[in-house]
């Protein structure tokens, strides 16, 4: 009687393993946590309704080979859907993936609640983690944080990720953008991996067209070469925390210790200030060749640039000039 009963069990798990597809109805989603054996895999089956024998779907698991084989993550599964297929989905890791998307030139406040939503953690733990110092050295970064160094990108990854493996991920892109050529190119500068990274995330968030970028890298280039500040108005937007509609003196005043203002130290702030595309980092290490000093934004985002002070200073008055009458204009 017993075999007669295990043979019959087992005919069901087949008739179920084959004959009904991908099921119906809205797809059920469930978790399976690392470590779970079979039983609590197929008890949760059973509760959310996808399996409608615990001890069919079981037995049919054991004849595939499934229970060592199971893989932790996120699933879906609709309703009536073949053994076969459950299973193929456990044991090959078919989880339900999430996207990332962190745009060129955000900053670590920027990226972190994406990094949340992503984690299911609250954003200003995770922004936390990622100023901390110790990070950059876990992850292999130049540092001193984080900032610049979670590559800007689109990443599918399983949902429930861990904040840890998605910081690898981000950041072992990061690191496969370096090129040989570009880190030669870099110590023909005589710059190093933090300090190109660190120029180029100011270029990026300076340069609204993109052609523009290595036109603005070499200006600073210039500067720095002849021991000028880089006086930046992004570090400064970075040092106090929120973006401003316009910079004005009073802001440079009120972060004037900060080493993010540019305005009141010489060099390269201590790092990054986002993350720049790698478009960025190869017009910082390829720079245009001219001997600009200066340059001032037009209202349609490109920029006029200069070589001596008093010509900067007749540009800024024009584009103020133009800035004025626009704004009249509108008023009208």
């Amino acid at each position: 009687m017993r075999f007669g009963r295990s043979m019959a069990i087992l005919a069901l798990a087949v008739l179920a393993a084959c004959g009904s597809g991908e099921g119906k109805g809205e797809p059920v989603r469930f978790k399976v946590p690392e470590g779970s054996g079979l039983s609590s895999v197929t008890d949760t089956l059973a509760k959310r309704g996808v399996v409608g024998s615990a001890a069919t779907f079981k037995l049919y698991a054991r004849m595939k080979g499934a229970a060592p084989k199971l893989k932790p993550g996120v699933y879906e599964v609709r309703p009536g859907a073949s053994y076969g297929l459950i299973v193929q989905k456990l044991t090959t890791g078919d989880v339900v993936k999430t996207r990332v998307v962190i745009p060129e030139g955000w900053d670590l406040r920027g990226i972190a609640p994406r990094l949340a939503q992503a984690t299911g953690l609250p954003a200003d733990s995770v922004l936390s983690r990622l100023m901390d110092p110790a990070l950059a050295q876990k992850y292999g970064v130049p540092g001193p944080t984080l900032e610049g160094y979670l590559y800007p990108a689109t990443y599918t990854l399983p949902m429930g990720s861990s904040l840890d493996r998605i910081l690898r991920e981000m950041t072992g892109q990061y690191k496969r953008q370096w090129t040989p050529a570009m880190r030669a190119r870099a110590q023909a500068l005589r710059m190093s991996e933090r300090e190109v990274v660190t120029l180029a995330s100011i270029v990026e968030k300076e340069a609204r067209v993109w052609t523009e970028r290595p036109t603005i890298a070499r200006v600073y280039h210039n500067r720095l070469q002849r021991g000028m500040r880089l006086e930046a108005d992004p570090t400064v937007q970075y040092a106090l925390g929120e973006h401003q509609r316009r910079l004005l003196r009073k802001h440079i005043q009120q972060v004037a210790a900060d080493p993010y203002n540019t305005y009141r130290h010489k060099g390269l702030p201590p790092g990054p200030i986002a993350s720049p595309s790698r478009g960025a980092v190869e017009a910082t290490l390829n720079p245009a060749e001219h001997e600009f000093l200066f340059f001032v934004a037009r209202r349609n985002g490109t920029h006029v640039f200069t070589r001596t002070y008093n010509e900067h200073l007749r540009e800024v008055a024009r584009s103020r000039a133009e800035l004025r009458a626009a704004q009249q204009g509108a008023r009208r």
